[in-house]
């Protein structure tokens, strides 16, 4: 027959509560790390054209704050531009595949998605 004591409720009771919270910890350490990850990736690969403020470096490119810019896309469709590039008919410019970043894998264009919403508000 099993007994229940209530002192011993109270003591498994912080272990369980940490068992259920270390996931959700590991899952913010990884969505901060994919942040950085994408921050480093925008500083070296895309901010020579979209600038530092996201509204474009050079004249044609894309305003990331525009209501109507590439972050009014989903996730999916901005992950495909991102990885196969942009060619804007009429445009001066075209965004080549992976910003010119051949080596990006899908984790870090995934990475700068996700930096680009936190950055530029959407």
């Amino acid at each position: 027959m099993f007994s229940f004591s209530c002192s011993r409720a109270i003591s498994v009771a912080p272990a369980l509560l940490l068992s259920l919270l270390l996931p959700v910890a590991a899952v913010a350490d990884d969505a901060e790390r994919a942040l950085k990850v994408g921050e480093s990736i925008y500083s070296q690969t895309c901010i020579a054209c979209h600038g530092a403020n996201g509204k474009g470096a050079l004249p044609g490119v894309s305003d990331f704050k525009a209501a109507d810019g590439p972050l009014a896309k989903t996730d999916d469709e901005l992950a495909t531009s991102i990885r196969d590039g942009v060619v804007t008919p009429g445009a001066a410019l075209s965004m080549p595949a992976k910003g010119g970043n051949p080596a990006l894998s899908e984790e870090e264009i995934q990475a700068v998605l996700a930096y680009l919403r936190k950055a530029f508000g959407r």
